[in-house]
């Protein structure tokens, strides 16, 4: 039940003011987003959908000008993985910190600040003379977009809760879901009338675009009320409060080895397509966008099934089939089918990434309603900092022979199995309650 007698929820979100000025009154609703309308559910899915897109369009909207980077600067395939590499630890440590503040502060000062951050960093990447200041502004751009991904989840998790919070989850990464679509065709058509700097100048302005969207139309939705509580008053505090539970630790590792096997995919994809099978760079985008498709028909399709039959469930069958998609994109490669040996699989692997990410989020999320802004800043963390190690090692078993669907694969097999291991040993999925309504 909402309060009646809170001020502060009545000024500082839109679904408490939409209960009118008589709040004694309102309707009895279990969660505060409930009483929100159609109309603003929409609005804030478009939004918070947008504002974390700005982590995929970060990440994405450069990698077909991988290729033109070597070139340009007389470097190494390796070398240009690390400006990605660099990329999700910027996003890690960027999380680490956005969460728990505003758990703390609130959700706008940090949104708005650190996504301030990223424009200023996007502009420093467009001007950057050397391979080395490049990478240090996609470090300080990935901690600039660390802000849309946490605080756009914590303030669902505010507003809503149980079965409706898979609903709003999935809706906001329908939207968010366009980009990793939209960001390699986005690049690969920038690349055509621009230089690779010209793709930071855009990302500049996408950001300036979010940061203007973020104070007009997000509110703040952690009123000064809740933002305190046994057991939560402190980021260490907040800390251990997720950290002492089971289910969120399996959660956290079969989220950070998807997401491992997903990047080790687009660190390499770049170099295999467009060298390996010679595709050019607006051929690699329609690929990437494909295969990008299935990523977000995994999350809609996993949001009805989640909310069915629970995530647990859900993730057992996905994590399964993670393995023997990688492992069928390593065998076709040994028997030599080419192509297509490796794209087909590799469309059914980033599509059990649809059906994970989402099941992972939803369950850790909904156990830690008072810590929302610390649980998603450790997914977060743990996804790009365990992803930014990880995927590196496809370049290195690649040294000498290049860049192969077999080295690719490998490392992406070598995630599912640690994915599975951590559903079945420590999420244990019998184990998990229902869903609250």
């Amino acid at each position: 039940m909402i309060p009646p007698t809170t001020p502060a929820a009545h000024t500082n979100t839109g679904a408490i003011r939409s209960l009118g000025k008589n709040p004694a009154t309102a309707p009895i609703v279990l969660h505060p987003g409930d009483a929100i309308s159609a109309s603003r559910r929409v609005l804030y899915i478009i939004v918070l959908g947008a504002l974390t897109a700005l982590g995929p369009f970060t990440i994405d909207l450069y990698l077909p000008a991988f290729p033109v980077l070597e070139a340009d600067f007389q470097t190494t395939a390796a070398a240009i993985q690390l400006t990605l590499t660099g990329t999700m630890i910027g996003f890690a440590l960027g999380q680490l910190i956005v969460g728990p503040l505003s758990d703390k502060v609130g959700r706008r000062i940090p949104l708005l600040s650190v996504t301030a951050l990223h424009v200023a960093a996007s502009v420093f990447a467009a001007l950057a003379p050397t391979l080395g200041t490049l990478s240090i502004a996609r470090v300080l751009m990935g901690a600039g977009a660390a802000a849309g991904g946490v605080v756009a989840a914590a303030i669902i998790r505010d507003l809503f809760g149980g079965r409706r919070l898979v609903i709003m989850l999935s809706r906001m990464a329908m939207v968010s879901g366009v980009a990793p679509v939209l960001a390699p065709l986005a690049g690969s058509a920038l690349l055509l009338v621009m230089n690779w700097r010209g793709i930071f100048v855009v990302l500049a302005v996408y950001g300036a675009i979010m940061l203007v969207s973020a104070v007009l139309f997000v509110p703040e939705t952690l009123p000064p009320a809740r933002r305190g509580g046994p057991g939560t008053t402190t980021v260490w505090q907040r800390y251990a409060s997720v950290f002492r539970d089971r289910v969120f630790i399996g959660v956290l590792i079969i989220g950070a080895m998807t997401f491992s096997g997903l990047f080790s995919y687009l660190s390499a994809s770049s170099f295999l397509f467009q060298v390996t099978y010679g595709f050019n760079p607006q051929q690699y985008g329609v690929l990437f966008a494909v295969n990008s498709v299935g990523v977000v028909v995994g999350v809609q399709v996993a949001s009805r099934l989640a909310a069915r039959f629970g995530p647990q469930w859900v993730m057992a069958v996905s994590t399964a089939v993670l393995v023997l998609a990688g492992g069928a994109i390593v065998l076709t490669d040994q028997l030599g089918l080419g192509l297509w040996g490796t794209v087909v699989p590799l469309f059914f692997f980033m599509t059990a990434c649809g059906f994970t990410f989402p099941c992972a989020q939803v369950l850790a999320l909904d156990r830690h309603g008072k810590a929302a802004g610390t649980a998603q800043s450790i997914i977060g963390a743990a996804n790009f900092g365990v992803a930014g190690v990880i995927s590196p090692l496809v370049g290195l078993l690649a040294t000498g022979s290049g860049i192969t669907a077999t080295t690719m694969a490998s490392v992406m097999v070598g995630c599912a199995i640690v994915g599975v291991i951590a559903l079945w040993a420590l999420v244990r999925p019998r184990t998990v309650e229902r869903l609250a309504p």
